[in-house]
């Protein structure tokens, strides 16, 4: 049966892209990236986007794509900020007549899709300036900042949870516990790509394999040239200690393959809790079997 929207989700590397392109193929339908990565321009390789070695357009053979490659580097975007931009992607491809097909592995934006998010205050510059430069320069540090209920470890989060303690004074916990708003309407059919771990594990390492020969360098060094904050990206790191010659392409290849891994047994995890998928598969070749 065709549905208004879909999420199709999964770990990095779990064949989620390619299915979520045969699934729009047979229904007509738009893909809209769910990736907080693959939404900027200048790291198609290193972030795994459909868009790599290729030319940057509105489509791939026929299918429209959305909200892929469409920001710079040096722009900072909240989930608020992703939300609206993919209801407004949603909207259009409604308004067409056309499925929307949400492809992703970001937890907190498929989480704004499927549940909303509560109303945040508007951030001015100097507080969103205050908040990075404290979490670059001391991320433990700046977690003391933050009340024991705000469990985010991850960079960005952290930074996210200092810039509104900045701005308003109050706790993000504190606008977190307000109404959410903005779910998509009727909730999206749901998809999981779940291949098995050691499945997951070669196709990473071949896949940066791949990335090292191909334009992973190039955008290293573009990140670097934007002073982009190298660990928002899985792989960035390494890769700018490399060009910097702090450790070699063999050390490069193999912590990045490391950190990947452990992403993917991360995201395993949230979807196994958070993610109540109307339907898991272990292949993208298993399209058959739900449409």
């Amino acid at each position: 049966m065709k549905h208004d929207s879909y999420i199709i989700a999964g770990p990095t590397a779990s064949g989620k892209s390619d299915f979520a392109h045969q699934l729009a193929q047979r229904l007509g339908g738009v893909i809209i990236n769910c990736d907080s990565v693959q939404i900027y321009r200048d790291i198609e390789t290193i972030s795994a986007s459909p868009f790599a070695g290729r030319n940057i357009t509105d489509d791939i053979d026929g299918v429209p794509y959305r909200l892929f490659s469409v920001l710079p580097l040096a722009t900072q975007i909240s989930v608020a900020d992703y939300q609206t931009m993919a209801r407004r992607e949603y909207d259009a491809a409604r308004a067409g007549g056309r499925p929307a097909i949400f492809v992703g592995g970001t937890g907190y934006y498929i989480g704004a899709l499927l549940n909303g998010i509560s109303p945040m205050p508007d951030i001015g510059p100097d507080a969103r300036r205050r908040a990075r430069d404290m979490v670059a320069h001391d991320i433990t540090a700046a977690r003391k900042i933050l009340p024991p209920e705000f469990k985010a470890t991850d960079p960005q989060r952290v930074a996210r949870g200092l810039e509104v303690f900045f701005q308003t004074g109050r706790h993000i916990t504190e606008f977190q516990a307000l109404p959410a708003r903005g779910a998509i309407m009727p909730r999206p059919k749901t998809i999981l790509i779940n291949p098995p771990a050691d499945v997951l594990r070669t196709r990473i390492a071949t896949r940066i394999e791949k990335m090292m020969s191909g334009d992973a360098i190039a955008e290293t060094q573009r990140i670097i040239a934007n002073k982009w904050n190298e660990n928002r990206a899985i792989g960035a790191a390494e890769l700018c200690a490399y060009l910097r010659g702090e450790i070699s392409r063999d050390e490069c290849i193999t912590s990045w393959r490391t950190k990947t891994n452990q992403y993917a047994k991360r995201q395993r995890t949230w979807f196994r809790t958070q993610f109540a998928a109307d339907i898991t598969v272990t292949d993208a070749t298993q399209i058959d079997a739900i449409i």
